[in-house]
């Protein structure tokens, strides 16, 4: 079990094989080199950013805080909205647009894990040391990283992409989909629903994805009221607003908990709390190593 709270949490560049500025909040990170590896950070993207359209061999899925982000031909991603994007599907190119909060941030709660096709998720720090090596024998820009060549052979690579085989010191094959596109959801559309045996606990159900059955789903706690977890999964919960506790710590506005599976949390609000719950793939199922 991990309890962070988000507001506090240190901000560092990020993406630096993309254009434009993108700072990151790391809030929880898994462990390198397995096959459920994950991150999850707040994202600070500014005008001028900008990647190109591009897929990955991974899972992602964004909640939009304050901002707006364009994804052309897959729509827009605008506060309150949730972004699945499934491994192996293409998306973008990304810009940000829209009215940012107070000090022009544009505030994207990224969550990047392993998928059921057993390929893993690099870490933030292995991501970072390829880059730094790749710009010794080329550079990165607009979002693809064209490498140092005398008779000008080598190829122009997503930046993502270059990083991963660095890394990996192999090609990198991308699984085939499961999807077709991307899922941009609008939660305000959907109904709370009450929780059996919980009174004051109600969720949101956005969608359960693949077959290692990725979640996502809000829930919502009246003040005065408990709610404890399923502990079915590996799970993140992000407070999006409200005051409470949680085993003890504060909970307030971006508190994140992570639990393993069978591990209950209990949250209790002294205030409505709201907050968006993840559960990340049970990649256990795969029985499968990432290298």
């Amino acid at each position: 079990m991990k309890i962070v709270q988000g507001d506090s949490a240190v901000r560092k560049p990020s993406l630096q094989w993309r254009d434009g500025k993108n700072d990151f909040a790391y809030l929880l990170e898994g462990d390198s080199g397995c096959i459920d590896n994950f991150s999850l950070v707040l994202g600070d993207s500014r005008e001028g950013f900008h990647s190109p359209r591009h897929r990955h061999n991974f899972e992602q899925i964004r909640f939009e805080l304050t901002g707006t982000l364009d994804y052309a031909r897959d729509g827009k991603i605008e506060p309150g909205m949730v972004g699945y994007f499934p491994e192996g599907v293409y998306y973008g190119p990304q810009t940000v647009e829209g009215e940012a909060g107070s000090d022009g941030e544009v505030l994207t709660l990224v969550y990047q894990f392993g998928g059921a096709s057993g390929g893993g998720f690099v870490s933030n720090d292995e991501a970072a040391a390829a880059a730094d090596e790749l710009r010794k024998r080329g550079e990165f820009k607009k979002g693809v990283y064209r490498a140092s060549s005398a008779d000008g052979s080598a190829p122009n690579l997503d930046g993502f992409q270059a990083v991963w085989e660095e890394i990996m010191g192999r090609p990198l094959e991308y699984p085939q989909p499961r999807y077709d596109r991307p899922f941009v959801m609008n939660p305000r559309n959907f109904a709370w629903l009450p929780v059996a045996g919980q009174p004051g606990v109600y969720t949101k159900s956005l969608g359960v994805f693949t077959e290692c059955e990725t979640r996502i789903e809000f829930v919502k706690i009246e003040r005065g009221a408990t709610f404890s977890s399923s502990g079915m999964q590996r799970g993140i919960f992000f407070v999006v607003e409200g005051a409470g506790s949680v085993h003890g710590e504060q909970l307030r506005r971006f508190t994140t908990t992570y639990s393993e599976p069978g591990e209950l949390m209990s949250f209790s609000a002294s205030d409505d709390v709201e907050m968006l719950y993840v559960g990340l793939p049970r990649l256990e199922l795969l029985g499968q190593s990432s290298r």
